[in-house]
């Protein structure tokens, strides 16, 4: 962060932590549309966003950002984490970031698995059909822990109807894989696959799953046209609600509201 940023950040901290009020009479603004709102809303959050590694995808983490507002909106979260799952990259790499939303900063990175029948090293089909071993794209809010045959893991609620909302039936659901490991893509040159879960590595999945779990956000991308252009989760009006309600603002971000 800029020098100028910090000292801005550390001359409204108060109003930070005090959480933000949004000014009901500027709600509607003259001249300025809510696609360029969200527009200012995501690529300054994401130049703020920091990082050790890597970032997602900018028009990845800007589709991300408006599902978890909607969902904010609707007050369905209650943790304010957010997972994004990008399956149009190789499963050979990181594509799976944790976002600490209050702290604007990456808080893991990691490799993750898609279905068995979804595609090989890449994902290329996705369904919400029990029995068909595919991923589902879509947003879900995260559920509760249990031990199962693959040790703790974290029950998926999918938020999108025909989408992923049978991902309860389906038993989709966070949870550790030794074939999700470096190991694995250097004997086969990709991970293994799961039954339709997003499968995280063993060393890691105890971390992953206590900081996920409490009703908390993942998007799980894909550039499917059909899913994009019809998704609710990215209705612009409904996401700046969510944004007026989210009590975690920088200086940057408020400035933006109250434009």
């Amino acid at each position: 962060m800029k020098l100028t940023s910090f000292i801005i950040l550390s001359l409204c901290l108060p109003l930070i932590i005090a959480g933000y009020k949004p000014d009901k009479s500027k709600e509607t603004l003259p001249g300025s549309s809510s696609t360029e709102r969200i527009d200012s809303y995501c690529t300054t959050f994401y130049s703020l966003l920091r990082s050790e590694a890597s970032k997602p995808d900018y028009e990845v983490f800007k589709k991300a950002l408006t599902g978890f507002f909607n969902l904010k909106a609707g007050n369905n979260i209650e943790k304010n984490i957010l997972t994004i799952i990008d399956f149009s990259i190789s499963s050979r790499l990181d594509r799976m970031w944790i976002i600490d939303m209050n702290k604007m900063e990456v808080a893991h990175i990691s490799l993750v698995a898609h279905g068995r029948n979804s595609g090989e090293e890449f994902a290329a089909s996705f369904s919400n059909s029990p029995s068909s071993y595919q991923s589902s794209l879509g947003f879900y809010l995260t559920g509760e822990t249990y031990i199962g045959k693959h040790g703790l893991s974290l029950s998926l609620d999918g938020v999108e109807p025909g989408i992923n909302d049978k991902a309860r039936e389906r038993a989709i659901v966070v949870h550790g894989a030794d074939y999700v490991s470096r190991d694995f893509i250097q004997r086969y040159g990709r991970l293994g696959r799961s039954y339709g879960c997003p499968s995280i590595p063993m060393e890691d999945h105890e971390k992953i799953i206590n900081l996920l779990s409490g009703r908390s956000c993942m998007y799980i991308h894909f550039p499917d046209y059909k899913y994009l252009s019809s998704s609710a989760m990215f209705t612009l009006e409904t996401a700046l609600e969510g944004i007026s309600r989210f009590n975690n603002i920088s200086p940057e971000l408020l400035s933006i509201l109250n434009n």
